[in-house]
């Protein structure tokens, strides 16, 4: 079965979902394109303009790679969301999910449990959530993960391509004490 895109041509399926699921890193690559096409225009403006407009589709470019392979396809009960610098989970029955502040979240976890996996979030008060990777809106948590200091949102991301039974991925740093207190 095909798809009709604006009545002119033919998609099928699978090639317009995975045209949907790279459209990010697609626009972030036509922006990086548009500032070298600036900047060969010449001159005195016009150069260091397109530098800088391909300079901010390369850095695009790399964040929504990676929050590209961040994604998953929703097959996981339960629905995500990230607002006002708390992460909430709605999980399907059996009193699943709750909220995280980002302010007291203190180790993110990648587990495994029954064959899927799952981001496990502990806070200051030792309380948990754990929220399966495939959950509807899970994609929200790259940029939730983003504003913690010092995590590697490069080493998040491989770590969802491997198969490890639990893995911590992110401790949050302790304040240093002021030298001779």
């Amino acid at each position: 079965m095909a798809i009709r895109a604006w009545g002119l041509a033919v998609i099928r399926p699978e090639l317009a979902r995975a045209l949907m699921h790279w459209r990010e890193v697609f626009a972030a690559i036509a922006t990086g394109a548009f500032g070298l096409w600036v900047a060969s225009l010449g001159g005195l403006l016009l150069q260091p303009v397109g530098g800088a407009i391909a300079l901010l589709g390369l850095g695009w470019a790399i964040i929504a790679f990676r929050r590209t392979r961040f994604a998953r396809p929703v097959e996981d009960p339960g629905v995500v969301e990230f607002d006002e610098g708390q992460i909430g989970y709605f999980g399907a029955g059996q009193g699943l999910g709750g909220y995280i502040a980002l302010d007291d979240l203190t180790e993110i976890r990648l587990l495994t449990l029954r064959g899927r996996k799952h981001w496990r979030l502990k806070s200051r008060e030792g309380g948990a959530i754990v929220i399966p990777v495939a959950a509807a809106g899970a994609v929200a948590l790259y940029d939730a993960f983003a504003t913690l200091p010092d995590v590697d949102m490069g080493a998040l991301t491989v770590a969802l391509e491997h198969d490890i039974p639990a893995q911590s991925l992110w401790i949050r740093p302790q304040p240093k004490s002021p030298v001779g207190a």
